[in-house]
């Protein structure tokens, strides 16, 4: 199997959309449905992908604090424990 940091070398821009895509609607572009193993694959490459080559605000998952960007806390219980990507 492809180490991570191979697929994401080999990843375009082009690649990245069309897994969103298909995480998306469920499909790869030819109709067929995605496996549970493609779902959770395109996930981790997207998101590799995003904190690699994307800037913040365009990564999956980013959320526009606007003013509370300055350190404030938007929740005192806050869980800020980094995901590990096995």
């Amino acid at each position: 199997m492809m180490d991570v940091d191979k697929m994401l070398q080999a990843m375009t821009p082009d690649i990245h959309d069309s897994f969103k895509r298909a995480i998306e609607i469920g499909k790869w572009p030819n109709g067929e449905v995605l496996s549970q193993q493609q779902k959770e694959t395109c996930m981790e490459a997207i998101i590799s992908y995003g904190e690699r080559y994307l800037p913040e605000q365009e990564r999956v998952g980013y959320i526009d604090r606007g003013a509370k960007a300055a350190g404030a806390l938007c929740d005192d219980d806050i869980d800020e424990t980094p995901l590990k990507w096995n």
